[in-house]
């Protein structure tokens, strides 16, 4: 099924991706829900990130070019880091330089979106925790970066973290392609099993340190082949079993003071 969330007017509405358009439901997507008697065409809602995440957690440098360059031995503590809630956007939404510099980072990425908590999972019963997949845009400054290596800063701005356009639950995260087109140029396309911490032990490993819950959305890594992009550029990220994540970069407009 593709979940979809969308916005007709102002109201904010949940629903279901069919072949002939789009069915509302109510209730909990991870758990209870049924469906309403509206349903829309794509072309009379604005398209919206398709869930309110709980929190978000990233993985950093998490590709290979090749499948000979994956390591024989897996690092003992991956390279795990938080962006916040504030800083999700939704299909066809600007992404906003910061003021201050005139580039950022596009990262196309696989996300995972878990369905019911988890504490201690072992490798085997992963997929069990898992409600869904969607398109992540893991936007990075890296300005920003501290000296001493922490990352938070150049990841959290508002705007750097667009999801879509659809929740899939019915995917193969482990026979799929990230892909990333820069104005139409392709500039990522991977496999995910250049991954170099796989799907299954990252998120073990995570509810070794942290329960997970429900809404909890895991940024799987970015393929080689992100860049530094300007205003006025278009990335387009997608996995096809998904669909395309597409956004344009603006520079951060100068507020105006009132007298």
């Amino acid at each position: 099924m593709k979940f979809i969330r969308f916005a007709v007017n102002s109201t904010v509405s949940t629903g279901v991706l069919t072949d002939k358009g789009i069915r509302e439901i109510k209730g909990n997507l991870f758990g209870d829900w049924e469906y309403t008697d509206h349903s829309f065409s794509l072309n009379e809602v604005k398209l919206l990130a398709p869930l309110e995440p709980n929190q978000i957690i990233g993985i950093g440098a998490n590709y290979v070019s090749n499948v000979e360059d994956l390591p024989s031995e897996l690092p003992e503590i991956p390279v795990f880091f938080f962006k916040p809630t504030s800083s999700v956007i939704g299909p066809e939404e600007e992404i906003v330089i910061p003021t201050g510099i005139d580039q950022v980072k596009f990262e196309s990425e696989l996300a995972i979106v878990i369905g019911k908590e988890a504490k201690n999972v072992p490798e085997s019963e992963v997929l069990d925790y898992v409600f869904g997949y969607t398109v992540g845009n893991d936007v990075t400054a890296p300005q920003f970066f501290h000296q001493d290596g922490h990352w938070t800063i150049g990841k959290s701005f508002d705007t750097f973290t667009p999801l879509g356009p659809v929740i899939e639950t019915e995917l193969d995260p482990f026979n799929v392609k990230v892909e990333a087109k820069l104005n139409d140029s392709e500039k990522q396309n991977s496999a995910t099993e250049l991954m170099i911490i796989p799907i299954r032990r990252m998120i073990s490993y995570l509810t070794s340190v942290m329960t997970l819950k429900p809404g909890d959305v895991i940024l799987t890594g970015s393929p080689v082949g992100a860049e530094l992009v300007s205003a006025g550029d278009v990335i387009e990220c997608e996995i096809k079993e998904i669909g395309t994540l597409r956004n344009t970069f603006v520079t951060a407009r100068k507020s105006v003071k009132s007298h």
